[in-house]
């Protein structure tokens, strides 16, 4: 995989996991399940982002 692409997908995978926990605490307020269910996933999708960030840090740089 490219690294320019790698880049995007941390990005979107951070970016995007973040807008839905900020989703899941404002839809908690009245269905609590449902809430904390969009939450978790925000979570877990930033945290996946967050992990790329290591792993492309230990990729090398292609030199296109």
């Amino acid at each position: 995989m490219k690294t320019s692409t790698l880049d995007t997908l941390i990005w979107v995978l951070i970016y995007g996991g973040l807008l839905s926990v900020g989703l899941g605490l404002s839809v908690a307020r009245s269905d609590d399940a449902l809430g904390w269910t969009i939450t978790s996933g925000g979570g877990i999708t930033a945290a996946v982002g967050v992990l790329l960030v290591f792993v492309r840090a230990r990729m090398k740089d292609d030199k296109a």
